[in-house]
């Protein structure tokens, strides 16, 4: 009989959280960040990603969105851990038929976006590979010392809160590949807009925060998860933009999409009740939205509801393997 391959988390659980033990900063690798001591008043958040063409982005992209795609998706986990941007590396892996013209593009695309979140390349390597283009960024924040926000720190009686609005990726990628007509979603899949603004506003006011880029209830369910506790959600509040409210009403089926897609790269925010005013303070002066989806509470797993009764969740996010 062929044994069952493991996913992703329990790879990352059996084979690399055992390296990560020694060091507090990794936090067991149960948060995509790691926080290493900067000085007396602050810590570095760091956090690498990886994008792969024809996997996270389409195979014939535009350099100038490839380059946004790839520093973006850091820069949104940097917002999770309250981290402000400063600085990063690029690892740039080039398939043989790379040309001057494509790179200059990529480095259009790098420098507008330098300039619209404040950071600037430190270093990093460029080799060629038989495979497909893949970009690799490692950026690096900061946060007041020892108090980065993680997965792990929510408390049952907590809020759920989530940034803008749910399933616009997923459904941008079907727009992205003619499955669906909207400019609009289209967007929002090639062009993530991380909330670089909010994040540092939640340090000392979220419980733990994740971002959205494996789906809603799988993300949601990280927080869970590291919190040792059940999180629910009422899939009424789930805030729609008008142009996804539009299709998921049209094609019901559509909500496995934008629940379980991932790539909106907004974030998931618990608070506790008596730390609810000053989110949505810390929202208006980042003027970005926020709205209360669901709860955590003792127990284990992610229970989704429809007018208070539980219902059998869509799938619930993106697998890697």
């Amino acid at each position: 009989m062929r044994r069952r391959r493991i996913g992703e988390f329990e790879l990352i659980a059996r084979y690399f959280a055992p390296l990560a033990k020694s060091f507090p900063g990794a936090g067991g690798l149960l948060s995509d960040n790691a926080f290493l001591p900067s000085d007396a008043r602050r810590d570095l958040v760091v956090k690498t990603d990886t994008v792969v063409a024809g996997v996270h982005f389409l195979a014939d992209e535009k350099p100038e969105l490839v380059a946004a795609k790839a520093l973006r998706v850091c820069l949104s986990d940097l917002a999770a851990g309250g981290g402000e941007p400063f600085a990063y590396q690029l690892s740039l892996s080039l398939p043989t038929s790379w040309s001057e013209r494509w790179i200059a593009g990529f480095a259009r695309g790098l420098a507008a976006d330098q300039r619209r979140y404040g950071i600037v390349l430190s270093g990093g390597d460029t080799v060629t590979t038989p495979g497909p283009l893949t970009v690799t960024v490692t950026a690096f924040g900061r946060v007041p010392h020892e108090r980065g926000l993680t997965r792990g720190g929510a408390r049952a009686g907590d809020r759920l809160f989530v940034t803008g609005t749910i399933g616009d990726g997923a459904l941008g990628l079907l727009a992205a590949r003619g499955r669906i007509s909207s400019s609009a979603l289209e967007k929002r899949y090639r062009l993530p807009q991380p909330r670089s603004g909010l994040g540092p506003r939640l340090v000392g006011v979220a419980s733990a925060v994740a971002d959205v880029s494996d789906g809603l209830l799988a993300d949601a369910g990280h927080i869970a998860e590291a919190s040792r506790l059940a999180v629910r959600i009422e899939r009424e509040r789930v805030p729609l933009s008008a142009a996804a409210r539009r299709f998921v009403a049209a094609e019901p089926v559509l909500w496995a999409n934008v629940l379980g897609g991932g790539d909106d790269y907004e974030l998931v925010i618990a608070v506790s009740p008596r730390k609810q005013a000053a989110l949505l303070a810390a929202a208006r002066a980042a003027k970005v939205k926020v709205t209360a989806i669901g709860t955590f509470t003792r127990g284990k797993g992610v229970e989704l509801t429809i007018a208070g009764r539980p219902v059998r969740a869509p799938r619930k996010g993106y697998v890697h393997f």
